[in-house]
C-alpha cells in the first residue's frame, strides 16, 4: 500500500466519523425536543 491511498483512506475514515456522535444521539432522540403543543391553539389549526 502507498503513503497516498494509506493518507487517503486515513481521510475518508476521518470525513465518516465526524458527527457521528451526534448523528447517533439525533438519530435516538429525534432532531426537534419535545415540548407540550398547546391544545387549544392544535384545535384551531
Amino acid at each position: 500500500m502507498s503513503d497516498t491511498s494509506k493518507t487517503k483512506a486515513q481521510r475518508r475514515r476521518k470525513r465518516a466519523a465526524q458527527g457521528k456522535d451526534r448523528k447517533k444521539k439525533l438519530e435516538k432522540q429525534g432532531s426537534t425536543p419535545k415540548f407540550p403543543i398547546d391544545p387549544t391553539k392544535a384545535r384551531k389549526a
